[in-house]
């Protein structure tokens, strides 16, 4: 029951972290830091949805459809994360205003915020949902690489963001996935015995 407390307590750090780093760095400059938040910028470009609530849409989506690949407890983590992290986004783009010093130093700052509060889903037995969840499902049903997929994904919504809103999106998007993913790595491999993650429940169809 303690370890149970103390991993959720931990994804929620996660997830808050997650949020901070889209909704104070990130999103301000219409920077997606996956293929998720690219989706819930157009969502808000093209119909003025609440980036907090078009981000959860999208995962909830996402989801619904993989608990029967992915397990209960899995999904139930991911969907607490994702939660905390579309409420976190909502709060903070609605009632806190930052000063942004420059595209660059909050795309660094974003990142890195980001990269520690996915770092900590992944530890703890979540995702930060997003296209992570397809890429998995198309990776199992056509055995392509998970990693290959999840990037096409990525990158073409990234150039869909880019065309729609800026060009300079794209570039900013692979930056931030370049800084971000090496803060989760650190994350994943730095050892810290007393939080090893729970397993993925993985369910074949």
């Amino acid at each position: 029951m303690k370890k149970h407390i103390i991993t959720y307590l931990l994804l929620l750090i996660g997830a808050v972290f997650q949020g901070v780093g889209m909704s104070l760095f990130l999103f301000p400059h219409d920077i997606p830091s996956g293929g998720a938040a690219g989706l819930a910028i157009l969502l808000n470009y093209f119909f003025r949805m609440p980036l907090g609530f078009g981000l959860w849409i999208v995962n909830f989506i996402f989801l619904t459809v993989a608990l029967k690949y992915f397990g209960y407890s899995w999904t139930m983590r991911t969907m607490f994360a994702v939660t905390i992290t579309s409420i976190t986004v909502s709060l903070l783009t609605t009632f806190v205003l930052l000063p942004h010093i420059h595209i660059v130093v909050d795309l660094v700052m974003g990142s890195i915020i980001f990269g520690i509060g996915v770092g900590l889903l992944i530890r703890n037995g979540a995702s930060s949902g997003g296209m992570v969840i397809p890429a998995l499902m198309i990776s199992h049903s056509y055995r392509i690489r998970p990693g290959r997929v999840m990037f096409f994904i990525n990158i073409s919504i990234f150039l869909l963001t880019s065309i729609v809103i800026n060009w300079k999106i794209v570039i900013f998007a692979v930056m931030c996935q370049s800084v971000s993913t090496k803060i989760i790595d650190f994350i994943n491999e730095v050892e810290l015995p007393m939080f090893s993650a729970p397993s993925l429940g993985w369910r074949k169809k």
